[in-house]
């Protein structure tokens, strides 16, 4: 009798199917998760594009030479202000995610006014540099009168370093509880202001008025998070009362700043390396198509690079999240979920380019043929190139929401200055393929960056990454009475 209520009770194909169900139904739950946070961010972004659209719109009613001076002043404070700005503030996600998940608010609040310091504090040396900027165009060999058209547009910009020193670090403190949507109503809300303030700026004070535009519109975002943030989580089960707003000690700034270093040099390897790519175009024999066949695909980039930083934001949070709540299976689903999605979204993106080829090189020009020609070629192996980079964009926010951030670093500087950097210039130039020959450089080096990411994620222990998760949160007083043992003691307990 016994072993026949056994086999009732017992069927290997039953339960089977169960655990399939089951397991359908987590990744389904963890796929609207993703949706909730990361459409906001896809909008977000997609609006940040167009502010910056719209910003060299207007340096190019200013005449020939302000809009060199404009372009030239922008894309100097990319590469020694906004990237050192936001890589730094990105050592903000693992802690902030893994407090949040481990409901350690106290961690969550003290961390986002030390990364605010931390940025503030950045922002001197930054401002000393753009103000010495005219010195150091002319010595390399710029002519005077662009080099101070450079210097007044950086220093009617300057005002823009503090206000992003408060500016990214809210947007990571509510990134990382999965908090998106007032982001995005803020971002709209400055960005439908920022044609108008424009409009009356220009006139009023020429290429000054265009850069004043710029941190005005971030700082319209500033007020209207900092209000939410006041207001808004006051509303928040007691999480405001938790406090811990000036409670930090040396350990705490001790693990901002060991993952603030690795972090910052990520993101500025990124940005610089494709400064880098714009710089050696202009050395090709035919420097002004070659530039603005490579500025026109990048532009494109840019819009397909809204969905990819989302997607990565995504699993950020919700890998740190996970960890945080000591749930290594969560967090391994959540990491190989958004993986999966960014490799279709990423045939989609690459397809989306290949169709648009024809398209897209017509809206900045419809008379010189050799960019037409250019534009289409080239964004063939583009495309290819944005199948690679969805992927690569997640794993490395992967390794960073476990903390991890040395990795990423490492992966690029593999990937990019020891391999696509050299090889696409000696294709380029060696070999004589022009710019076919960088954006083969850059193919092989994506490739090679994404190998070793894919490697380092495969490695993960995600139950020893929950361990350490439980390390960075812990209270000072809990640290104290806890025992001495590993993060796998606590998991198993």
């Amino acid at each position: 009798m016994s072993e026949t209520l056994k086999s009732e009770s017992f069927d290997p194909e039953v339960s089977e199917v169960c655990i399939s169900k089951s397991l359908m139904q987590s990744i389904v739950h963890e796929l609207k998760l993703q949706v909730r946070i990361g459409l906001p961010l896809v909008v977000m972004n997609l609006l940040w594009f167009g502010k910056m659209t719209t910003t060299s719109m207007f340096l190019g009613h200013q005449g020939a030479l302000n809009l060199a001076g404009g372009s030239l002043g922008f894309s100097f404070a990319n590469v020694t202000g906004f990237a050192v700005l936001y890589g730094t503030s990105a050592a903000m996600k693992p802690i902030c995610g893994q407090a949040f998940g481990a409901k350690n608010f106290k961690l969550l609040h003290k961390t986002l006014l030390m990364g605010v310091i931390l940025l503030f504090l950045i922002s001197i040396p930054i401002s000393f540099l753009w103000l010495s900027v005219h010195k150091i165009f002319i010595a390399f060999g710029q002519r005077e009168d662009i080099s101070f058209i450079v210097k007044r547009y950086l220093l009617y910009l300057l005002p823009d370093l503090p206000v992003l020193s408060l500016l990214s670090p809210l947007k990571i403190y509510l990134s990382s509880q999965g908090v998106t949507l007032p982001t995005m109503y803020a971002t709209a809300a400055a960005t439908s202001l920022h044609i108008p303030i424009n409009i009356f700026l220009s006139r009023a004070k020429g290429i000054a008025g265009v850069a004043m535009a710029v941190w005005i519109t971030d700082f319209i975002v500033v007020i209207l998070l900092a209000g939410y943030l006041i207001f808004g989580e006051r509303l928040k089960e007691n999480q405001w009362k938790e406090g811990g707003w000036l409670d930090q000690s040396a350990q705490d700034w001790l693990k901002l700043i060991k993952l603030s270093g690795p972090c910052c040099l990520t993101v500025c390897l990124q940005w610089w390396c494709y400064e880098t790519l714009v710089l050696l175009t202009g050395r090709l024999p035919n420097p002004v198509q070659s530039v603005s066949i490579l500025i026109i695909i990048l532009n494109f980039d840019n819009l397909l690079y809204s969905v990819m930083v989302s997607l990565g934001t995504c699993v950020a949070t919700r890998v740190s999240n996970e960890l945080g709540a000591n749930n290594p299976k969560g967090a391994y689903r959540a990491a190989y979920t958004t993986f999966t999605v960014a490799g279709f979204s990423g045939c989609i993106g690459g397809l989306v380019m290949i169709a648009c080829r024809g398209v897209w090189g017509s809206l900045y020009t419809r008379h010189d043929q050799m960019i037409l020609t250019g534009v289409k070629k080239m964004m063939l192996i583009m495309a290819v190139i944005e199948v690679l980079n969805f992927p690569l964009i997640v794993c490395g926010e992967i390794v960073r929401a476990t903390g991890k951030p040395l990795l990423g670093m490492y992966a690029n500087l593999g990937g990019f200055y020891l391999l696509a950097l050299p090889l696409g210039a000696s294709l380029a130039f060696k070999a004589k393929l022009g710019l076919e020959g960088f954006l083969f450089g850059f193919l092989v080096g994506t490739s090679v960056c994404l190998s070793i990411l894919l490697i380092f994620v495969a490695r993960l222990d995600w139950e020893k990454e929950a361990g350490n998760a439980q390390v960075l949160t812990c209270d000072k007083e809990e640290e104290e009475q806890t025992p001495q043992g590993s993060g796998q003691d606590r998991i198993s307990n």
